[in-house]
């Protein structure tokens, strides 16, 4: 009898454990889908989800500095274009008033003539100055040339003293109106070309903008100035 006894409770006690043995996962099993941690009671992977967001936020920022990185670049080279332009828009207009000039030189040199044509070497180097100017090719050339032309033009009008009829003669007079109006809207160009330059320098120096300018292919400009030889020529007044 205690045999049997002894047997039914040990095979209740086994049956029990293995009901409560149900419950519990074996390694092999959590093996098996390890994608569904919930479906075996398991807590959720909260890393998964958080970790695409990161790399989403991240993606998207750099997205957006190369699109900054891009207009950056684009607005920096087409100022630099702009500023190369408008060096050149202010040379033109100081041309024009250089040409209106020379036009006036010829006329300027007949009348002259016509009272001291004996004053050959000066002709002969106002002469020589507008080839000069004809035959420069660049900015800095033609700048130099045209202080040369301003220097010769100085030194003939300064005969004029010594000329009393020659002073007097109206041609010479309206010739001389015309070229110190010349003269006059030259220095305004003038002024206006070298504040061009002097911003477009600033440019091609200074970084990152130096770069950009590289990309365009715009270097400095020269500017216009009259060389210091010239601003020496003493300046006559013929009203007087």
């Amino acid at each position: 009898g205690g045999g049997a006894a002894g047997w039914e409770e040990d095979r209740r006690s086994g049956g029990a454990g293995s009901e409560d043995s149900e419950g519990v996962l074996s390694v092999e099993e959590v093996l098996v889908d390890p994608g569904n941690p919930m479906k075996y009671g398991l807590p959720p992977r909260a890393g998964s989800a958080s970790g695409g967001k990161i790399a989403l936020i991240v993606l998207g920022g750099l997205m957006l500095l190369f699109v900054f990185a891009g207009l950056f670049a684009c607005s920096g080279y087409n100022r630099a274009i702009a500023l190369d332009e408008d060096v050149k828009a202010r040379w033109a207009q100081v041309d024009n008033q250089l040409k209106r000039r020379f036009d006036l030189i010829p006329n300027l040199v007949e009348v002259v003539k016509g009272y001291a044509a004996h004053e050959k070497e000066i002709f002969e180097n106002l002469a020589k100055a507008r080839q000069g100017y004809a035959g420069a090719k660049t900015t800095s050339e033609k700048a130099k040339a045209a202080g040369e032309v301003e220097s010769a033009i100085a030194r003939l009008l300064m005969i004029v003293e010594n000329y009393p009829n020659l002073k007097a003669n109206e041609n010479f007079a309206r010739l001389q109106d015309e070229l110190a109006g010349t003269e006059n809207r030259i220095a305004v160009e003038r002024m206006r070309y070298n504040e061009a330059v002097k911003t477009l320098n600033a440019f091609t120096r200074r970084f990152p903008s130096r770069v950009f300018a590289g990309w365009a292919g715009v270097e400095a400009a020269a500017y216009f100035e009259v060389p210091e030889e010239e601003k020496k020529v003493p300046k006559v007044d013929f009203k007087s």
